[in-house]
């Protein structure tokens, strides 16, 4: 039977758009849920800014009357200024291993962006960096986090055969701190502290109320990342959403700021406990009582890892070792809770100076990601 493929229009479809993953992926054991009210949050119209500069639609794919694919269609218009280029983007891309499935979706997307204008098509992204993007390529045999996309290894040989080529790719490390830091980082930490005039200091939630801190590390990330691969410059009402998330959602204790001499936010990091095993046991819903398995997992029976969910130096700090200050702060704090490891984010493979602070770590590097893109004829 041919494939039918069906806009997003109804609560009822978009329902079936977030929980498809959850059939594809029944008895995969390294696929982690994504947490469900976060997707919602972020594919609706009315609580999602990032519409104020993106238009969107959403679409399944059915076969027999059965749900067998989804896709996201996104057109960044600021990214596409920012960054003087004419793309479509695909996001939110799963399918049974089925090529008239695939096609058909991305079908859809190529109709989008033409009608758009748009000369080029790009994913997997989302409406913002802050979204799951880059098709995993390398690491099938591996936990998932929360924040990164898993995906059958099927996907690759669809998508590069419709002709996709190779846009960007992210590596991801494993670091092994079961034996404490390396002694090169507490080292360098102690001279980096004297020499530099600068000091850690702890995040308060008065901090938050009165200092407005939250976007003072959003205005860094902004300027840490704005150069980086399609990256977007977040507006103040993304920046709330964001902050309502993560500082709403993380012990502040797992955040560490680095300031100068004049107190002035010159580096930060941001890390979580590992919510990967949590997500699994409940299938990324709050409801009826997951909201306590996840909070348990976040605050009081940890798993062994943390996940490193945001890093930020300022420019003008890159090079004077000031990241040396910021995993000491960290990681000493984590192993006192008794994490042994941690998961970093994904890291663009031309950034080497980001790659080379990883490889000071014992561990090894477990993931790769790639974005693809294609001329639209």
């Amino acid at each position: 039977m041919a494939v039918e493929i069906k806009e997003v229009v109804s609560a009822r479809d978009m329902k079936e758009f977030i929980r498809f993953p959850e059939k594809l992926y029944k008895d995969n054991p390294y696929y982690v849920p994504a947490l469900e009210y976060d997707v919602q949050d972020t594919l609706s119209r009315k609580s999602n800014p990032a519409y104020e500069f993106c238009d969107a639609k959403m679409y399944l794919a059915l076969k027999d009357g059965e749900t067998v694919g989804r896709v996201a269609a996104i057109i960044n218009f600021r990214a596409n200024e920012e960054w003087n280029h004419k793309e479509v983007r695909f996001g939110w891309y799963d399918f049974i291993d089925d090529k008239e499935v695939s096609q058909a979706l991305m079908d859809k997307v190529v109709e989008f962006g033409r009608q758009h204008a748009m000369d080029t098509i790009v994913g997997p992204l989302g409406f913002t960096d802050f979204d799951p993007e880059g098709l995993l390529v390398e690491g099938y045999d591996r936990m998932s986090t929360m924040a990164l996309i898993y995906n059958h290894p099927y996907y690759v040989e669809h998508i590069e055969g419709m002709g996709f080529e190779k846009d960007n790719d992210w590596i991801e490390y494993r670091v092994d701190a079961t034996n404490g830091l390396p002694d090169k980082i507490v080292r360098v930490a102690g001279i980096v502290e004297k020499r530099s005039k600068c000091h850690v200091r702890p995040l308060t939630k008065k901090m938050l109320k009165e200092e407005k801190y939250g976007y003072k590390i959003f205005y860094l990330i902004n300027e840490c990342y704005k150069d980086l691969y399609n990256f977007t410059i977040l507006t103040d009402k993304m920046i709330k959403k964001y902050m309502d998330f993560y500082l709403g959602l993380l012990p502040l204790k797992y955040i560490s700021c680095i300031e100068n001499e004049n107190g002035e936010l010159v580096a930060f990091g941001i890390v979580m406990p590992s919510l990967a095993k949590a997500l699994q046991k409940t299938r990324g819903r709050l409801l009826p009582f997951g909201w306590f398995t996840l909070a348990k997992a976040m605050y009081w029976k940890y798993d062994d890892t943390l996940e490193m969910l945001l890093v930020g130096v300022r420019p003008d700090y890159r090079d004077s070792g000031i990241n040396s200050l910021l995993f000491t702060n960290l990681f000493q704090r984590a192993m006192e809770d008794g994490f042994k490891f941690a998961e970093t984010n994904a890291i663009m493979e031309t950034n080497s100076k980001n790659i080379a602070q990883w490889s000071i770590f014992p561990g090894e590097c477990k993931k790769r990601r790639r974005s693809y893109c294609k001329k639209l004829e």
